[in-house]
This record gives structure tokens, sequence and C-alpha cells, in this order.
């Protein structure tokens, strides 16, 4: 996992702005269903009244209040208002303040409201029994109002005004204070049966009916509290999509950046590998590790910062809200969280192994492509393409299978998480039916607690999903770290020194050589010197260790036994840099890169002028087939060189080893695709051109190397002779074989000599 989140250390202020981004995110996401509560409880049901105390009141109403109020609830009462001699004005703004003499005056209020329309049948439960006079009782004021019985039901109530009666027998009545008591107790268990929330909703609904009474326009109220709650919301809106947005941009940044460091890191490195890692980790998984495996992490990375560090900041949040409604259904979240991790982990348990094994099948259909399209000549000439496509097809067909199980895996997912999140819906409604109908709950917040139990799941939901991706991520970092961390066989000793050579003598002393994993050498005892002036040609059969022999002095392989020296310098205490810039190294293969012939020419010597590119290229008997050119030296050269033949491959790879003009050139089997002719005139001309450097040759025709003026000839990763052509047709069985097996007796003047001895 740290191998993962290392690459998040170069970006922490984006990180710290992203955290303080999604911060403000879900602040906006938190506060939006709290004003869908509001606007349901207080904007529609309670006309945008949010206390219990009126904004105007009529001097009437105001006495009636304060006459079931105690000494200090009637100071705070009295401190609320103004008194303009008709109507009591509310003085009081602060939010704060106003829900503290709320909560202390909701029992007088009440008591106000409930005695103004108390039903006729409860008059006498209210003054302890005692019977009122039918004539008090006439001369009530009284109103028709529609109550919910005891079934629920809609029935229309007689109900009277009691208030001045009340009054009049707390003048009359000595026992006026006990009563007032016993009406309090009452008030007091009726609030704690139905509930603060009922209780509060009854007191606003007392307000508003004051509010009229006094001339308030409460419609006008209502739709101002209406529209404010409603550009508030648009405004955490804009916010929090200005939220969203922005830590999306910056996720994506991080994300490319992350991509960007580690294409870097990786290619820095695999430049820097010798051909020892490059065979221990394949061609086609270094491919796919520099593209695959990092697109996944940067993808990862993306998904992490805009929805992994968000879920705990929103379920945190979530769950605090939840807490602050004191809904008491905290039990129905735990068990829908419960039952999604359960689900999902299930699932995840299940595809975990798959997530696993797709990386190294497509390891595999990558090597499986790239074998095929580079060799798709030698496949139609062999008529192997159903043998390739079955080949292909059964690498395609398992990482299909793969693809196909994880993702039917995943597809029960988004259904079961759908419908565990309704199941949820529904049993937080049912719950929660209750608690409104105990009076502990209002509408608007059973709304919003709803829409928090779903943050807090979604958010659960989030890191969950996360566990799908983050798996594939953690696998796709280690290889990649595997890669970074990988040190090069080869590289500079601790003093390395640059070379600098006068001559450009190469010698071998006693070198041997073992491919990292092998049981034996592949080159023993191999001792030569090749001189400056001189060409030195290395033939033998095919598995004898040419080309192996000349890739050890450019350290594309470092020697195992014996040294290898330039000018009296073991190449192993020389900067590679040094080393390499004074050799000329023509490969088997011509490789060209994409570009012009002149950016090819110039690949070894950036700042070879024109006339230097085009002496190479005469040397290397290119000048014909280039002139012929539209754009001469300006052509395209397409990717690998497609757009050339093998024979103009190799005289543009040596042409621009000469462009280079180094003190060594190195030529393995570098002339096999030019004509006899072509590569006789290439050799004079390289010999004449090049007479102050050291040549060495590696070929398999003997035609080619007839005129070097030392020969050294391989058999089974051994010297088997060193000399001319005429000394080793008479000293070497080897290459006098190699000889007769490519040119006539006559050609090489063994049956004229054979007389002259004779």
């Amino acid at each position: 996992m740290g191998k993962l989140f290392k690459n998040l250390v170069p970006h922490w202020k984006a990180l710290i702005l992203i955290g303080l981004l999604l911060c403000v995110q879900a602040w906006c996401d938190l506060a939006l269903p709290q004003y869908t509560s509001d606007i349901i409880d207080t904007g529609i049901q309670n006309c945008g009244v949010e206390h219990i105390l009126p904004e105007k009141i009529t001097a009437d109403e105001y006495k009636y209040a304060e006459l079931f109020m105690t000494d200090s609830e009637a100071e705070d009462f009295a401190s609320a208002y103004k008194d303009d001699g008709k109507y009591y004005t509310l003085i009081i703004s602060d939010d704060n303040k106003l829900k503290k003499i709320d909560d202390e005056l909701i029992i007088p209020i009440m008591m106000d409201y409930q005695l103004s329309r108390l039903p006729v049948s409860s008059i006498e439960k209210i003054t302890n029994g005692q019977k009122i006079p039918d004539v008090y009782v006439k001369n009530l004021k009284h109103k028709t109002i529609e109550q919910e019985n005891e079934n629920g039901e809609i029935v229309k109530v007689d109900c009277a005004d009691v208030r001045p009666l009340i009054a009049t027998m707390t003048q009359m009545s000595d026992e006026a204070d006990e009563m007032l008591k016993s009406m309090r107790a009452m008030m007091k268990k009726q609030i704690d049966a139905l509930g603060t929330d009922t209780m509060m909703s009854s007191g606003k609904a007392y307000a508003v009916e004051m509010d009229r009474l006094a001339g308030v326009d409460v419609d006008t109220i209502q739709t101002n509290y209406l529209w404010l709650a409603g550009l508030k919301m648009v405004l955490i809106a804009l916010v929090l999509t200005a939220a969203s947005v922005l830590v999306g941009l910056l996720a994506a940044r991080v994300g490319a950046g992350v991509g960007r460091t580690l294409r870097t890191n990786v290619f820095k490195k695999v430049i820097g590998f010798s051909n020892t890692e490059i065979d221990k980790f394949s061609a086609a998984s270094l491919i796919t590790r520099s593209t695959n495996d990092i697109q996944q992490i940067q993808f990862v990375m993306i998904i992490m910062l805009r929805m992994v560090l968000y879920a705990p900041i929103i379920g945190i949040g979530g769950v605090i809200k939840v807490a602050g409604t004191g809904a008491q259904m905290a039990w129905v979240i735990a068990v829908a969280v419960i039952a999604i991790m359960v689900s999902m982990l299930t699932l995840v348990f299940i595809a975990m192994p798959k997530f696993k094994r797709m990386q190294t099948l497509v390891d595999k259909i990558n090597l499986v492509s790239r074998e095929i399209l580079t060799g798709i000549p030698v496949i139609r000439a062999f008529v192997r393409e159903k043998e390739e496509e079955k080949r292909f097809d059964e690498a395609n067909v398992a990482l299909t299978k793969t693809t196909l199980f994880t993702n039917r895996v995943m597809t029960f997912m988004m259904p079961l998480m759908t419908f565990l999140m309704n199941i949820v819906s529904v049993l937080i409604v049912w719950v929660a039916s209750g608690h409104i109908n105990d009076g502990n709950m209002q509408v608007g917040e059973m709304t919003a607690f709803i829409t928090y139990s779903m943050q807090i799941i979604i958010s659960f939901l989030m890191l969950t999903m996360m566990s799908i991706l983050l798996p594939r991520a953690v696998v796709a970092a280690g290889r990649i770290d595997e890669v970074v961390k990988a040190e090069s066989s080869i590289t500079d000793a601790e003093n390395a020194y640059d070379l600098k050579t006068d001559y450009g003598i190469v010698e071998f002393k006693k070198v041997g050589f073992r491919y990292p994993g092998a049981e034996e050498n592949v080159l023993s005892n191999i001792s030569f010197r090749a001189c400056p002036g001189k060409t030195t040609a290395i033939i033998g059969s095919t598995g004898s260790g040419k080309s192996t022999l000349v890739n050890l002095i450019p350290r594309l392989y470092d020697v195992t036994e014996g040294s290898i020296e330039i000018d009296g310098n073991d190449i192993r205490g020389l900067t590679m840099k040094s080393l390499r810039n004074e050799i000329g190294y023509v490969p088997q293969k011509g490789i060209l890169f994409s570009g012009t012939i002149a950016s090819n020419l110039r690949f070894g010597k950036t700042d070879a002028d024109d006339s230097e590119i085009e002496r190479a290229a005469e040397i290397a008997q290119a000048t014909e087939f280039i002139e012929e050119k539209t754009e001469r030296y300006n052509s395209e050269i397409s990717q690998g060189g497609t757009n050339v033949s093998g024979g103009q491959k190799q005289r543009l790879a040596i042409a621009r080893a000469i462009a280079k003009a180094p003190r060594i050139y190195i030529f393995d089997d570098s002339f096999s695709a030019l004509d006899m002719k072509t590569d006789k005139e290439l050799r004079k001309a390289l010999s004449e051109s090049v007479s102050n450097s050291t040549v060495i040759i590696v070929a398999q025709r003997i035609s080619t190397i007839v005129d070097a003026e030392q020969i050294i000839v391989l058999d089974e990763g051994k010297i088997a002779g060193i000399g001319t052509h005429r000394e080793l047709l008479k000293t070497c069985e080897p290459y006098l074989e190699i000889a007769k097996s490519q040119l006539s007796e006559k050609e090489l003047g063994l049956g004229e000599e054979a007389e002259n001895n004779g």
C-alpha cells in the first residue's frame, strides 16, 4: 500500500487544498437536507414562523398569555416585547435567545393556546372537577374546530375560549394558584407524552394565529421564508458545484502528475538497464508496466482523491447530523452499514483472486501480440496464420474469461446496493412514523434523516468500492516499484573516470563470460588485441559467441572473467558515457527511429553538419538511394524503418556510426543484407576513411573479412585461430571448413597452391 501512496508525497500542497475543498463540499452536502427539513416543517407546516413567540401580539392576548406564567417567566416574556399601547412587538432577533425563551415558555404558551380552543367536554377537567354553571359556559366564546380523534379520524369538535373564565376564577377563588399548578402539571405530562417537537409545532401555530390577530401579514412571512431558504440552498448548491469541480480538476492534475512522474522514472530506469535486466523483466512486461499499470495507478489516484477522501468526511458529518436529530434511530444505519459491508466484502472476496491474475494475463497478451506483429512476414511465409490466431485467441480468451468473471460478480453490486438502500429507506419511514405519531419527530426531520442515512451508507459504499479498485492499483504499484528499485547490473564504478583515448586500442585479456543464470560459459579464455588502422574480423559458426564478444566492449554485458581494456584502461573503471562516446556500434539488426534520414544519421552526433552526414552516407554507399528521394536527407523514416528495405536500413545504420566519428567501430554482422558489390565498395571506402580508428567486424561471409589484417575464429566460445585469411586457411581447420562452405577451392586459391607445392 505504501508503494502506491508514496507517489502522492510530491503533491502534498494539492492534497491539502483538496482536503479543504472536500470539507467545504461535505459541509454543503450536509447543510442541504437540513434546509429541506426546515422548508417542510417550518416553511410549509408553520407558515415560515420559526419560534413560538409571535412577531406582534394584541394587548388582550398578551395578558392572557401572561396569566399562565410564573413571575420569572412573565419577566422574560415582558423583556422580549415592546408595548406601544395596543400591540406588543417582539424586539429580540437573536435566534439563540429566542430558542432559549421557546424552551422556557412552551408550557404557559401551550396552556394559553389550548385553553383558547378547549373542547367543551374537557372544561371540568381543568377546574379540578368543579362544576361550572351553564350560564358561564354559554357566555364563553365558542368555535368549531377540526381535530383528530383516537382512531385517527378528523372530526368537528365544539370548543370554547375558557381563558376569560380562568381569569375570573383566579380573581374570585383562593385556590387559583393550586388550580394553575395543576394545569401546568397536566400540560407537562402532555408535552412528555406527545413529544417536544409536536408541542413546538403547536406553539408555532399559536404564534401564527397571534400574528394574524395583530394584523401581521403571515403569508408574506411564509413567502419570504421560502424564498430565503431557497436562495440559501441555491447558493450552497453553487458552492458545492464549484468545490466539486475544483476537487475534480485538482485530482485530475495530481493523477496526471503521478502518471507523468512514474512514466519518467520507469523510462529513465529502463534506459539505464543492461541487457540482463531487460531479459529479466521482458520487453512485453516493461511495456505493460509503463502503460497499463501506470494507467491503473493514475485512475485509482483520481478516484481516491475524489471519493475515498470524501467518504470519511461525509460519513462522520452524517453521523454527527444524525446524532443531532435525537431521533434514536442510529441502529437502522448500523444495520444498513453492516449489511452493505458484508455484501461488498463477499463480492470482493470472490473477485479478488481474479483481479490479481488479470495483470499477468495482460502481460501475456501483450507478449503474444508483440511477437505476432513483429513476426508477421515470417508467419505469412510459413503459412502459420491459423496457428498464430489460435495462440492469440488462447491468450485473449483467458483474459476475457477472467474479465467477464470479475465484471459479472461486480454486476451484482449496484442492484444489491440499490435494493439495500431502498430497504433502509422503507425501514426508516416505518420506524420514523412511530416517532412522528409519538410527537418526537416531524416529517421534515424524517426526510433529513433519510438523506443523512443515505449519505452515511454511500460513504461506506465508496470505501468498499475502493477495495475493489485498490488491489489492482496496489499490484500495479508493486510492479512499477519493482522496476524503479531494480539496479542495473552494469553501472559506473564508484571512482569511475572518463576515457581519454589517443589511440583506441582494444585488448581482451583472458576474457570469460557467462549469461546470468547459465551453468556454462559462453566465452572462455579470449585474448587478443585490436589496433587502430587495422581491421579485426571475428568469424565462427552460428552460436559460437561472436555477437556476445562484441557486446562486451560497450558493456552491454560485463565480463565474468578477465578484463577488456581500451588504451590500457579497464572498461569497468571508465564512465559508461565516455566509453560509449568512443564507440560506433552497428548491431546485427539495423534499427532506425521515426524521424528523417538526417535525424537518424545525427543520432550519435547531434551537432554533425550537413557535410558530415553526407560524407557518412557516401562511405556507407547510401547516397544513391537517398538522392533518389524527393526530399533527400529530409525524407521521412517511419517507426522501425519499415519504409526502407533491409539493405537500405543497414546502410543507414552504418552511416549513423560513421557520422559519429568514434575511435572504435563495431560492425556486428552489419553487411549481411548487402550484395557482394556494395559490400566490397563499402569496406573499401570505410578502410580509406577510418584509417585512424579501430575496426572490429563480425561476419558470416568470408568475402567480407578476406582483406582483414586480423581474423579471429571462434569455435564454441573459444579462439580456434588468429591470423590473416591466408594464414588461417593453412593453420585453422574450423576456418577452412567455413571458407570451403562458401567459396570454391579455386576462389580460395587452394588448387593453385597445391600445384605450386607439387
